[in-house]
């Protein structure tokens, strides 16, 4: 503890940003982020309070990450564990289990090594780079395999083409192409298979909800509809924020805004690091949130229906910059463990498409030919007409995420991870130009996702210097 006494402004009416939930026609949707993994990362801020964390937050390992969805007719449920994976896989997909279980055993290295030498500390100290950590992550950085793609390293590994489209969909995870992003990026299906993914009962704004309420016990000052308009800028330093034109004095200022716009409309007039701002975006998304009133046994949690071209699909987002005819679908049903998110005989579907960034495209026109695509898809892959099941819906497009979130271009995940120098593109978490100046959340060091902005703010709190009081 810094011993400080803490003010959030936040723009928007509810808290979390990416993190909340709505509710349309008796339906619940979580708004943004769906995949829960690291939930320990949520816990240690109850213990580091001296809370029982089940007590605020709970949650329960699922039994199965994904169902998917092939168009040559494949379809089957990944188990959580393994060892089942590999099996399942080996049965429907006809790759070898060893594959499989050899490609885990290597994620979980990769993740050994990042973990220690670049998740939990900041990529732009000196500590960083000279500890015994460090050290024991040298000798293993020929693991990473950063000089090749993942789609390179995955073909180079599975035999089915299918296997590779499973293990290169986890690009998406931080807004990236596979066939672009460096190998590295094989550390994602670690979290998921070996570690494990959860649930958090009452849907994923349970997060938010839980940390809210804690905060608010330790005294935290929440002030909603309250955009920061601007940081005062005292020589080195930040002495204050300015809110609806009233200059108000910190000692310490945090942003979580995106760090393209936390400089761009809050600091103008300070030197902008431009090598870092202009960095390409990450991807977006497109998500419809469809009230449906049937239910479909065949669904579960988290579901994919694959594209039958993948590359061209990446292309279309990254050099298109725009939603190509067959995208890949993910649909998300909290229902499945939280039935009162929807009607009787209904479900609440989270239904997403990967998006490029915001650069002024058309995007009414491209919602509704993405739209009626991925009713097509749907449909045919269900044996239904998706169109007619449909009794609420919500749309959420770059524009909205941009305009909602402040993240720059509507990107999800801040700059793209497009390269393998990526994670040295981030900005820092502290500021080289103020000396009270922190940067917290998915566009920082060490990236986006639920997990990764928690470890954000770690590092950037750690880094504060304690109170002077």
């Amino acid at each position: 503890m810094k011993g400080y006494a803490v003010d959030v402004y936040e723009g928007n009416a509810y808290a979390g940003g990416k993190l909340s939930s709505f509710d349309i026609g008796g339906y619940r949707f979580d708004a943004g982020p769906s995949l829960f993994t690291l939930p320990q990362l949520v816990d240690d801020l109850f213990i580091l309070a001296g809370r029982n964390p089940a007590d605020y937050f709970q949650y329960q390992k699922l039994p199965e990450t994904c169902r998917y969805f092939y168009e040559d007719g494949t379809r089957f449920v990944a188990d959580a564990e393994p060892q089942a994976l590999a099996r399942t896989i080996e049965k429907h997909l006809g790759e070898p289990a060893e594959n499989v279980l050899a490609h885990l055993r290597d994620s979980a290295i990769k993740y050994d090594v990042t973990e220690k030498l670049f998740l939990h500390r900041s990529l732009h100290k000196l500590a960083t780079y000279f500890n015994r950590d460090a050290l024991k992550g040298y000798r293993n950085l020929h693991k990473l395999d950063a000089f090749r793609s993942m789609s390179a390293a995955n073909a180079s590994r599975f035999t089915d083409p299918r296997a590779v489209q499973l293990f290169n969909r986890y690009a998406t995870y931080n807004g990236s192409d596979p066939h672009q992003t460096p190998a590295t990026m094989n550390i994602i299906p670690h979290l998921e298979y070996n570690i494990g993914a959860f649930f958090p009962k009452g849907g994923m704004v349970s997060i938010t909800n839980s940390l809210v309420k804690l905060a608010e016990e330790l005294g935290v000052r929440f002030h909603f509809k309250s955009p920061v308009e601007k940081l005062l800028i005292d020589g080195k330093s930040i002495s204050g924020v300015q809110v609806r034109g009233e200059r108000l004095k910190y000692d310490v200022v945090i942003s979580n805004m995106d760090v393209v716009n936390t400089f761009r409309k809050l600091l103008p007039d300070a030197r902008q690091p431009e090598r870092v701002l202009r960095q390409p975006k990450s991807s977006s998304a497109l998500i419809f949130y469809w009230g449906i009133k049937k239910k479909f046994p065949e669904l579960g949690l988290h579901n994919i229906f694959f594209s039958q071209d993948y590359p061209t699909e990446f292309n279309h987002i990254f050099q298109g910059k725009t939603i190509g005819n067959d995208p890949t679908v993910y649909i998300n049903i909290t229902s499945k463990y939280e039935p009162n998110d929807a009607p009787e005989g209904g479900e609440n579907w989270f239904v997403m498409v990967n998006a490029p960034a915001n650069e002024g495209q058309d995007w009414d026109a491209l919602i509704a030919r993405t739209r009626t695509n991925i009713l097509a898809k749907l449909s045919r892959q269900l044996g239904h007409n998706m169109e007619t099941l449909i009794e609420a819906e919500d749309i959420l497009d770059p524009r909205l995420i941009e305009s909602r979130t402040s993240s720059s271009q509507g990107a999800l995940y801040g700059n793209s991870s497009n390269n393998r120098f990526a994670a040295f593109l981030r900005h820092a978490n502290f500021s080289s130009q103020f000396e009270n100046l922190f940067f917290v959340g998915g566009s920082v060091h060490p990236g986006g996702g639920v997990p990764l902005c928690l470890l954000s703010a770690k590092i950037a709190v750690e880094m504060a210097p304690q109170t002077k009081s």
